[in-house]
């Protein structure tokens, strides 16, 4: 593993298939859950894996937003992306100026060694320049991710966006104050 790159996503460096190796793994035995109006970790195991499929439909999915109305950042080893986030220029919110953390991954095997952090910081750059004062996170429920988030300095969001929070019931609601 060399030297670690971050890029703007654009075509020079992103493509349909610039996640085919990217490994979404994740094996989640616990999530948070709102039991009796309070949160608990309840047991609910299960593994997350990408496939191939997947993979592509994500990477043709950001392809298709990039620069137009989503701003994203890749980490790159070599030529190989192995953590990316992406950003909404749309904001919303009544109580504060909130933009979309929309993706936010690293590669498994790239965990933990600050890749996501670096990433996180990128974003909430850019999200101050397309003049949020909020991040808005509708984050895994697992443990593992949970743990992330509130590592990052991530709340439970003050303003639910209900069209987020009904698109992924079980997701937690979140923000950053930038």
């Amino acid at each position: 593993m060399g030297q670690i790159q971050y890029k703007r996503l654009d075509t020079d460096c992103f493509n349909a298939y610039s996640l085919d190796s990217f490994v979404r793994h994740q094996t989640v035995t616990e999530c948070w859950r709102k039991v009796d109006n309070k949160w608990a970790l309840v047991p609910n195991p299960f593994v997350e894996n990408w496939t191939i499929e997947q993979r592509r439909a994500i990477a043709e999915d950001i392809e298709q937003h990039m620069n137009h109305d989503q701003t994203g950042f890749g980490a790159y080893d070599g030529g190989r992306i192995v953590g990316f986030a992406t950003v909404s220029h749309h904001i919303f919110g009544d109580t504060a100026n909130y933009v979309e953390l929309v993706c936010f991954q690293v590669s498994e095997e790239y965990r933990r060694r600050g890749i996501g952090r670096k990433l996180f910081t990128i974003v909430c750059e850019e999200a101050l320049r397309l003049g949020a004062d909020k991040l808005y996170i509708s984050g895994h429920s697992s443990k593992e991710s949970q743990d992330a988030y509130r590592a990052l300095g991530c709340k439970h969001a003050e303003e639910i966006n209900e069209i987020l929070a009904e698109e992924e019931p079980f997701d937690i609601q979140l923000e950053y104050k930038l």
